[in-house]
């Protein structure tokens, strides 16, 4: 089967490859990828890469890989649209994830809620505001994916502008919290299984989901976790990887806020414990170092990720120029899979965001929302999820909110009512409204090269 997937942001470091290997190792596909990026260098280097992995023995799929110069011609015709972007450069997120510190608010991710969540989604509402429209004009029945964080914001940006739109957000923290339950199986009842062999009713915001219900054949998998966390919870316990892998890589993590909270509230929080510490008052689990060692996950540090970043750019590079062999292997991304299912191919239920049209009790209708959906040919179906217990729906429904605040505040350029929704995220709980006012002009300033375009920063001295 022909078909054309604009990708936007194709000069991607990580994801765009991680598509390319999948879109290669799967069956009964081809077509055109269409590589659209302001770092067009980038993308040239993912065009030849692409190209290069249709030479291989093990590729199934041949994708012809262009680069395109403006995203109306990138768009034209696409069947799929995906989407996954940085907004703005790594001295901007420097200051989303760093310029809290000083007032004791410590980020692990900075990219969804708390302090630099807002100010990304500053950013980045703007830019998916001109995609939406040109989606809209240059291919308005494709689907839409989108990677890009905060996601709840971008997805929300994509149908607010054109409510036509087929679109969905795809994120793998659920995927995690499926590998942890896997891993809590096999220790507590020997039993080895993969994710795909279980079942889990999961709902609420991106990165902030939770499952209430979890079996594999008619075991209950979340009543297990008590006697887990009993055995291994002192310690930690990464489900990827090595055990202690928490201990040198700072995308690890030792699942303790996870068995915590569920100690706490008898469901199971679904997302990588860095993500779900940014929801709650910094006095929990960010509070100093001496307390986000004891939960055994780290602060993956700006300087940390430009270190990445030049690291997978050499790396393009080498492979650009035949120095380092392109090796496929399938990832566990599931957006290949969707695509597939959206074409016709065999149906899959996942975990996608989307608005919420009933399928998520206590959330307002329309609100982003994580649930479960089934994909089959052209159509994307939430299933309705399990209620979550009240005082999980109570977390959920502030980060909703904030969410909500958030956008609208963005969508009306209105700096007051951006910064009353960064003032009410959680991990600014018990700092004083006059030193978040600072904090948040200060951000603002930090990165005024990506927002002076679009909002008045001169209105910046009359907020109270």
């Amino acid at each position: 089967m022909n078909i054309k997937i604009a990708y936007i942001g194709g000069g991607s470091k990580m994801w765009a490859r991680v598509f390319m290997n999948d879109l290669a190792l799967t069956n009964g596909l081809g077509g055109e990828i269409s590589l659209y990026d302001i770092d067009n260098e980038a993308a040239e280097r993912n065009k030849i890469i692409g190209n290069k992995i249709n030479e291989l023995k093990e590729t199934k799929s041949i994708f012809n890989y262009e680069v395109y110069p403006n995203l109306e011609d990138a768009l034209k015709g696409a069947d799929f649209v995906i989407i996954s972007i940085l907004p703005a450069t790594f001295k901007e997120m420097e200051s989303d994830v760093h310029a809290p510190e000083k007032l004791g608010i410590y980020q692990s991710v900075g990219d969804t809620a708390g302090p630099g969540g807002v100010l990304r989604a500053m950013r980045t509402v703007p830019i998916y505001e001109y995609f939406a429209k040109k989606i809209k004009e240059c291919c308005p029945n494709a689907w839409v994916i989108n990677f890009t964080n905060p996601m709840s914001i971008c997805v929300q940006t994509l149908y607010d502008v054109y409510p036509g739109i087929k679109a969905f957000g795809c994120c793998h923290e659920v995927f995690h919290a499926q590998e942890f339950l896997c891993l809590v199986l096999n220790k507590i009842l020997n039993i080895k299984v993969t994710r795909k062999d279980i079942y889990t009713d999961a709902s609420g915001v991106n990165h902030f989901t939770w499952i209430t219900n979890a079996k594999y054949k008619d075991i209950d998998l979340l009543k297990l976790i008590p006697s887990f966390a009993e055995k291994y919870y002192e310690k930690g316990y990464y489900e990827g990887g090595k055990r202690y892998q928490f201990k040198y890589d700072t995308y690890a993590y030792g699942n303790k806020v996870k068995m915590d909270l569920y100690n706490k509230y008898n469901a199971l929080a679904a997302a990588g414990d860095r993500h779900l510490v940014e929801f709650f008052d910094h006095s929990w689990y960010l509070k100093d170092k001496k307390t986000i060692k004891h939960y055994a996950f780290s602060l993956t540090t700006v300087p940390q990720r430009e270190k990445d970043q030049k690291e997978k750019i050499e790396e393009t590079i080498a492979m650009c120029n035949g120095e380092k062999p392109i090796i496929l292997e399938k990832s566990t991304e599931e957006a290949v899979d969707l695509i597939k299912a959206i074409l016709g191919f065999k149906p899959i239920i996942s975990n996608v965001n989307m608005p919420n049209y009933g399928q998520m009790k206590g959330i307002r209708e329309g609100a982003i929302v994580e649930t479960n959906c089934i994909f089959t040919s052209d159509t994307v179906k939430p299933v309705i999820a399990s209620p979550l217990p009240s005082d999980v729906l109570n977390l959920v429904e502030r980060a909703s909110l904030n969410i909500d605040s958030t956008y609208y505040g963005i969508k009306e350029r209105n700096l007051q009512k951006i910064f009353n929704a960064f003032a009410n995220q959680a991990l600014c709980n018990g700092i004083s409204r006059d030193k978040l006012r600072n904090l948040f002009i200060e951000m603002v300033l930090n990165t005024k090269e990506y927002l002076k375009d679009y909002y008045d920063l001169s209105k910046l001295e009359n907020i109270k």
